[in-house]
């Protein structure tokens, strides 16, 4: 009996290894399927665009490598030097503007006990779900040579860095506030305790306290809104009259006079700026430490009446601000004639009788968003699960962890005149997919992806440790792990990343502008398009259907998103 214990214990030892080799092996053909798919797509769609637009700054008209001579053409003209001091210009006071701004509206939301917290958090991010096209435009209504308050801006003219300013630090200000908001959020109660027991005074706490534990948020806030400034197109192209940047610089080549060779140089410049920005960005990322551990408390603000007052009139005051640019914007789209007849009229959204395209921009840009935040969330989180989450190919997860962050310092516009060089070739086998509706919601997908995969990955490791290796122990399938557990938990974040994608498809003009054929127009292009023929209240009323379309899906996310929280986020409450 004995003999034939030992036997039987022999076997299944002897065929424990072998199970394991067939699981891990498994997982393995599994996981390298993925990266494979992963890289195939960054080196198709994001690493040889940019080489090909590489490649096209240093040849001339007939293909020809000349060297550093594009450049050295390009920068002997005075009036790019003037480009780039009004880019830098703009980055400089719009960054300090708009930091200001969000700061004392974050610090409002975070740090008082004023009352509508949630109304003024919604007003001030509104902006986020209109094109930069729409404050513009609206600026137009207000100041312009027309407007109704132009007597405000004195003698100057909002037609050049004014409206630019103007229009950029309205479309970046919500951007400045969610990080601003999240950085602000967390604070140990423990300092303001001390600090109160030392009795020190409300002003040196701000600047020993509060300042040092939103530093990170700050210096962030700081690169993000620049890069925004310097990369946006749409602004500068609607209100910049005779003001020249760098973005509109590349539109003028490439659209205007047909020279792709500087429009190629001018992409390279544009890039030293938001790569020196995403640089300083990643530093600050390594050096930035919890301020939280789990000893902490969580602050709670203490009803302060003259605080809470101040506060509340500072919001009441941005949300003025923003609810009259929304507003004028949709108040000109409803005018018959600007301004010589202010008839109210739905007119200008007959775009059937306006444009040659009629509504099939607007349809088109539904369909770009419907498949970005499908096709998008999807490659996004298996790929970002595949890279954090594998059980090998190390060194091939890291590279792909790196590549993964260069989309977010690659402006919009340099993408998409990447995609010129390399998809408009006809040696290209990949030549067919240009002007396609699959090119353009590749396109936003690969220009987006960095934010939706930092995304999966903070939700990815919120998830205790201990589940991979209970999966482990009882032999579980990666595979099978993933779309038993680690699907239904992140399904919250997987939704967030979906509506990202969506709402930004919708407001996007710098990566597709060169990419859409007749067929495949978005709206937010043909808003430009009607602006440049001087409709201006049909502009607007393509760019209001582009807002509302934005706020009705996130109308549509809210009451989702709940469900999705009671049913998929009950294990985080004990």
């Amino acid at each position: 009996m004995e003999a034939k214990t030992m036997t039987m214990n022999a076997l299944v030892l002897s065929n424990q290894p072998t199970s394991l080799l067939k699981r891990v092996s498994k997982d393995n053909l599994v996981l390298s399927g993925i990266l494979a798919i992963i890289a195939t797509l960054f080196s198709l769609f994001l690493l040889f665009p940019l080489w090909s637009m590489l490649k096209k700054s240093v040849q001339n008209s007939d293909g020809e490598f000349v060297g550093m001579a594009n450049f050295a053409e390009y920068l002997s003209s005075a009036s790019v030097w003037t480009s780039l001091s009004n880019t830098l210009t703009l980055g400089v006071t719009v960054t300090t503007i708009v930091t200001l701004a969000a700061f004392g509206y974050a610090f409002a939301l975070t740090r008082s006990c004023m009352p509508f917290k949630s109304v003024f958090k919604a007003l001030g991010t509104a902006p986020i779900l209109a094109p930069s096209l729409l404050p513009a435009i609206s600026l137009i209504f207000l100041f312009g040579n027309q407007g109704i308050a132009k007597s405000l801006l004195g003698e100057h003219s909002v037609y050049g860095l004014i409206g630019i300013s103007l229009g950029l630090i309205f479309w970046t200000f919500p951007h400045a506030l969610m990080i601003l908001t999240t950085s602000m959020r967390t604070s140990d109660a423990r300092l303001y305790e001390a600090a109160k027991a030392l009795n020190t005074t409300p002003l040196k706490t701000f600047f020993i306290v509060t300042l040092p534990s939103a530093k990170y948020g700050l210096i962030s806030t700081l690169i993000v809104v620049f890069t925004l400034v310097i990369t946006d197109f749409g602004v500068a192209k609607v209100i910049g009259g005779s003001d020249n940047v760098l973005a509109t610089d590349i539109f003028k080549q490439v659209v205007g006079q047909q020279n792709f060779a500087m429009g190629a140089v001018t992409s390279i410049i544009l890039l030293f700026p938001a790569f020196l920005a995403f640089g300083a960005d990643r530093w600050v990322k390594k050096k930035q430490k919890s301020l939280i551990d789990t000893r902490s408390v969580v602050y709670q603000p203490a009803p302060n009446k003259v605080r809470d007052a101040l506060c509340f009139l500072y919001c009441t005051v941005i949300s003025i601000m923003v609810l009259v640019v929304l507003g004028m914007a949709v108040y000109g789209s409803l005018v018959t004639f600007w301004p010589w007849n202010q008839a109210l009229t739905l007119n200008n959204y007959n775009f059937t009788e306006i444009s040659t395209y009629g509504w099939s921009p607007f349809f088109n840009s539904l369909e770009m968003g419907f498949w970005t935040a499908i096709v998008g969330t999807s490659l996004i989180f298996v790929g970002a699960y595949a890279m954090e989450k594998g059980r090998a190919f190390a060194p091939i997860r890291q590279l792909l962890q790196m590549v993964s962050i260069i989309p977010m310092a690659v402006p919009g516009m340099v993408l998409g005149l990447g995609y010129i060089f390399y998809f408009n070739d006809g040696n290209n086998w990949l030549n067919p997919l240009y002007g396609t509706m699959a090119l353009l919601v590749i396109n936003t997908v690969m220009h987006y992806y960095t934010v939706g995969h930092m995304t999966s990955l903070a939700a990815l490791k919120q998830l205790p440790a201990e589940i991979e290796a209970t999966a482990a122990s009882v032999k579980m399938p990666q595979y099978k792990l993933f779309y038993k557990v680690t699907l239904p938990v992140c399904m919250p974040a997987l939704f967030d990343i979906g509506m990202y994608l969506f709402v930004n498809a919708l407001t996007t003009t710098s990566a597709v502008v060169f990419l859409y054929s007749t067929d495949t127009i978005p709206a937010s292009v043909s808003v430009l398009n009607m602006d440049d023929a001087g409709q201006t209240g049909a502009a607007a009323a393509m760019a209001v259907m582009i807002m509302l379309s934005a706020v009705c899906a996130k109308l549509i996310q809210w009451p989702i998103a709940k469900w999705l929280e009671r049913r998929t986020q009950a294990w985080r409450k004990r």
